[in-house]
Formats: structure tokens, sequence, C-alpha cells
């Protein structure tokens, strides 16, 4: 067949490399690999062969999967129908995955695509040819597991000897031909973390702490910014940190802590009554957040950003839910505009609005199912906005107007429905007594600024006040006895005697 005409074959070569080592050569693996391949391109000149001038070059990019840039550049040309054949010093350049050379031959046949290995004789458009690539793949994939479990079992063996085999060196140490040794800035760094929790006995005091003395993280050079440190502890790292037995000279493999080569920073003492006050504060706050029953966990947060999670404190056996901003844990500057919110307030507004705008049917929904169509709620001294799951339509947020109040208010779940206590006069003394202590405290000057702030008349403060000063016995009466007295039952102009209230109520 004449020269002139043959159909011209454009070919692309692919060159990969796994590590780094030798790429700063003049001359490095990749050069030699791309050298090779064009030598055997000119060698097919007479077949149509002609060498496109893009590089696609992976360098220290493992073949054991696709994600690799020039390689899905290659693969991006190949679709456009820029290339004719794919060429490769070895198969194993391409990929080491057998799963994921199925995946290329299927690519490269929907195209056309031929793939040549250049020191590896193949031709892919024979049923032979594949046969041959899926045999030597299965080597390659095999010789890689292989290394893999090398690997495993040569790092196990290592930590059981205490050595260091790498990855993220913790705060007080320094990588120094492959071992760990004291950073003695940094170890005393650690010291003072161990000791001020000893004292404040508190994460959320720590964290307080931690910021003004302007300890942060480790600080590390890497090549992603998102994982150099150097930012402020928050509650996970600081528990991670607190719980490293790496500090007591030890490495860990398989769940067990081994003696370490490098030095302590700590004492055995003084780790072990971090880890007491460590589980004792554990224990506390597992109880509670299992407790709460919150329907909007996790998905409540403040006007900055914040989550806010699910509390609650008993008072005179009574229990009030909340949700707080987790930056109250430490960081109160930087919480929303709303710290606290009673959780029973929010969840019936939020139950409230939903069924007003649930469609024809819908009525009937239990309120867990309707909070679970709930992405995310945003509370705000002014409003608050729910983000749906459903976003049919460009449904927009809903917003509900909401005004906060104040503070010191409170308000009142009932833990039991068998009682006959009257709800209303519960609620009633709760939030008389609130309001007596927002006075006594000198959160407010008078009974006009409490109004004001609790967006109610001063008449209705004055007489939801008396309440206050009810007689011990009327009051626990109110709250536990079988025929509880009744909030109209109390005189809108009760006397402060307490022997006169007896005569008078009863």
């Amino acid at each position: 067949m004449p020269a002139d005409s043959v159909r011209p074959l454009r070919c692309a070569i692919y060159t990969r490399k796994s590590t780094e080592h030798g790429l700063d050569q003049e001359f490095n693996s990749l050069d030699a690999q791309r050298e090779a391949c064009e030598a055997y391109i000119k060698s097919q000149a007479s077949q149509g062969w002609r060498l496109l001038p893009q590089h696609y070059d992976d360098p220290a990019y493992s073949g054991g999967n696709l994600d690799r840039p020039a390689l899905k550049r290659l693969l991006a040309d190949i679709t456009v129908g820029k290339i004719d054949v794919v060429v490769v010093y070895k198969i194993d350049r391409l990929t080491r995955s057998l799963a994921d050379f199925a995946k290329l031959v299927e690519t490269f046949d929907a195209r056309s695509i031929s793939f040549v290995a250049v020191t590896q004789q193949f031709n892919t458009t024979t049923s032979m040819g594949r046969l041959t690539l899926n045999v030597l793949l299965s080597f390659a994939q095999f010789e890689r597991e292989l290394a893999s479990e090398r690997v495993r079992d040569k790092v196990a063996a290592s930590r059981k000897k205490g050595k260091w085999t790498g990855g993220t060196v913790p705060l007080g140490y320094e990588a120094r031909d492959k071992k760990l040794v004291i950073n003695k800035g940094e170890a005393q760094t650690v010291r003072t973390i161990f000791q001020q929790y000893l004292e404040l006995r508190s994460f959320g005091k720590l964290v307080a702490e931690l910021d003004r003395r302007r300890i942060v993280t480790k600080r590390r050079n890497t090549r992603v910014a998102k994982y150099n440190g150097g930012i402020p502890f928050t509650y996970g790292p600081l528990a991670h940190f607190l719980k490293n037995r790496i500090y007591l000279g030890e490495t860990h493999h398989g769940g067990k802590w081994f003696k370490g080569e490098h030095a302590a920073i700590l004492d055995r003492e003084t780790f072990d009554q971090v880890q007491g006050l460590l589980k004792e504060n554990n224990v506390r706050r597992g109880t509670k957040f299992s407790e709460s029953g919150a329907l909007l966990k996790g998905k409540l947060f403040d006007d900055k950003g914040n989550r806010m999670g699910p509390t609650f404190s008993n008072k005179n056996g009574v229990r009030y839910r909340f949700y707080i901003s987790t930056a109250l844990r430490g960081r109160k500057h930087a919480a929303g505009s709303v710290r606290r919110i009673s959780a029973q307030e929010i969840e019936n507004l939020v139950e409230m609005e939903l069924r007003k705008r649930l469609d024809a049917g819908e009525t009937d929904i239990a309120v867990d199912q309707m909070f679970e169509r709930i992405q995310r709620v945003t509370v705000s001294a002014g409003k608050i906005q729910i983000t749906l799951t459903d976003t049919r339509g460009n449904r927009r947020p809903i917003e509900i107007p909401w005004a906060s109040k104040p503070k010191d208010e409170m308000h009142v779940q009932f833990v039991s429905s068998e009682t006959n206590a009257d709800p209303k006069l519960i609620k009633a003394i709760v939030r008389a007594r609130a309001w007596l202590g927002q006075l006594a405290g000198g959160h407010h000057t008078s009974i006009e600024s409490l109004a004001v702030a609790a967006g109610y008349n001063p008449k209705v403060i004055r007489q939801g006040l008396r309440l206050a000063f009810l007689a011990p016995e009327i009051a626990r009466a109110a709250l536990h006895d079988n025929t509880p007295i009744r909030l109209k039952q109390i005189p809108k102009t009760m006397s402060l005697s307490w022997r006169e209230q007896r005569q008078s109520i009863g």
C-alpha cells in the first residue's frame, strides 16, 4: 500500500510514577518513559503514526485508582475524538487494577482507540490480546496487594517495637530521621493544656483559656491549606489531644499501645488524672444529651452559623429543655443574637407553621415525620427561618416573625402527664419568680423597664409578680396535691401576708 494512502493515527503518550523520589532530577522516570514511547511511535511512522505534542504526565500518583489529573485529561480528549492511539511504557503505568483496566478498555473500544505498551507487545483489538492483558493485570494487581500486605506487616512490626512510622506529627514533637523528638516549646504547651484542664475541669473554660493564651493547634507545612493547623482548639480535637497516650512515650497499633522509642512529655500521674476527669465529664454529658428527646437536634443554628444543641436543667422537680449555641462552649463572643431558646417554644412554633403549610391530606402526619422534612432552622432575634429538604418548585425558606424573650424567662415542660396540677398556675408562678429574680438581680431597674423587655403591659407584670410571694405550702399544693389549686382561685389583689393567704385561698 502506498505510504501516502495510510490514514494518519494521532498518538498520545501517557506516563506515570508512583512516588516523588527522583522526580527532581534533570532526566527522570517520566522522561525515560516518554523517550521510549516516542521512539516506538517513530518506528511506526510508515503505518501513519503521528505523535501528539500534548503531555499526559502523572508524577507521584498511584496506579491503584483512576483519580489522576493527566489521565482525566487523556480520557476527556479521547471523548472529543482528539486521539487514535494511547501509548504507554508498560501496562501498569496506566493502571494496576484489573477492574479499572476493564473500564478503560471499554472506553477505548467504544471510541475505537488502540492501546499499546511499548515494552509489552499487545494488540487489544483481538480477543487473544485482551486475554493476555487480563492475565498480566491480574499479576499486577496481585503484586500490588502483596506490596500492601508487606507494608502493613512492616508498620505493625515497627509500631510494636515502638518506632515512629510516619503520619501526622503530634503537638510537642518533631520528626527527625524517621524518629519523634521533643520540641521543647511545644512540649511546654502540651503540659500547660493538660494542667489547665485539671484546674478548670471544663472543656468550655479550657477552650476560653486557650484562646486567651493564644494557644492553637500544631502548625504544619502541607500542600492543602485546610490541614496547615494553627487554628483554635475545638471540642473534638481537644478531646483527642487529651486522650493521646503518645505523650506517655507510647505508640499505637491495632487498638493496642506499646512502649515507644520517643521520650514522654507527661508523667503518668497527670495523664491518669486527666483521663479520670474526662470519663467523669463524659458520663454527665452523655446522660444529659441522651435524655434530651430534641426534635430539632442537628438542624437548629443561630444567625452566625453555630449549631444549637439540646440541653436541659432541673429545678424543684421541674424540667426545662433548651437549645443552646455551641459557641457558648468557651467562645461566647462568636455566638449569634440568640444564644439560648426554649426547646418547647421553638418546636411548637415550627410545628404550627409547618402544619399550616401542609398539603391537603397530610394534616394527620406525625410530628417526627414532619420534622424529618426540615433541613435547617436558623433562629435570630427577629425571625425564625425554616429550610425544607423538599425544594421542588424552588420553594423559598419559611420565615416566622419572632422576638426573643428576656434570657431569664423560663418555660415549663411537665415530666409526667398524670399530675392534676394546673399548668397555667405553675407557668405563672415560674414566670413570676423569674421576673422577681430579674428585678432583684438588677437586670431591670423598674417594672416598666421589665415590661418593655418582656413585651407586656406593666399592669400584667404587677399582677403576675404577686405569685412570687405565695406561701410555701400553697406553692407546694399547686404542684403536688391531689386536688391542686387553680389559677382562678388566686385573688388578683392578693395579700402578701402568708397568714391571710392561707385564710383566703385555703
